[in-house]
């Protein structure tokens, strides 16, 4: 079977046991969306989900989360894991959306990568989850599986999966 047969048999199997793809987190705008996907790293999304809602209600736009301390976003978050670096990272990534990109999340990948606590994983999520965008957020899993199928080999790297 070559590869081309193999993606199309994986994404007919796709299409009929998954007809909907969608993220488990729960967000209202690209903003939520991106700060649950940067609180999700090594976490679970049900944990996300917990913690959200209060932290939206405290900070429901980037200006209001640029505006806090580290110690505030903190307070929110501390349930998760690595709450240190992501309270940091979330005050840095909500401060640069409003200093660099008008207070809007960008639709671009060279742009989003830009943020703290942003990598290619959580930018394909965006780009796919938003904007509809053709991307694949790699991570551990999709990368071993799409290796032990087939799909890719001698991937060396997530860059090279996608």
């Amino acid at each position: 079977m070559t590869v081309k047969e193999r993606y199309r048999q994986v994404i007919e199997w796709f299409k009929t046991a998954m007809p909907v793809a969608e993220t488990e987190l729960r967000y209202e705008n690209p903003f939520q969306l991106l700060v649950a996907v940067i609180l999700s790293a090594q976490c679970t999304d049900k944990r996300v989900n917990m913690i959200t809602p209060p932290l939206f209600d405290a900070f429901p736009t980037p200006e209001a989360m640029a505006a806090a301390t580290q110690d505030d976003i903190y307070e929110y978050i501390k349930s998760v894991s690595y709450p240190n670096n992501k309270a940091r990272n979330l005050l840095g990534a909500a401060r640069m959306l409003v200093e660099e990109f008008g207070g809007e999340v960008p639709s671009d990948m060279d742009d989003l990568i830009k943020l703290p606590g942003v990598g290619r994983k959580t930018a394909n999520v965006m780009l796919a989850v938003v904007w509809g965008k053709a991307a694949m957020a790699v991570d551990t899993h999709v990368f071993r599986v799409s290796e032990r199928i087939g799909l890719t080999t001698n991937s060396k790297n997530p860059l090279q999966t996608e």
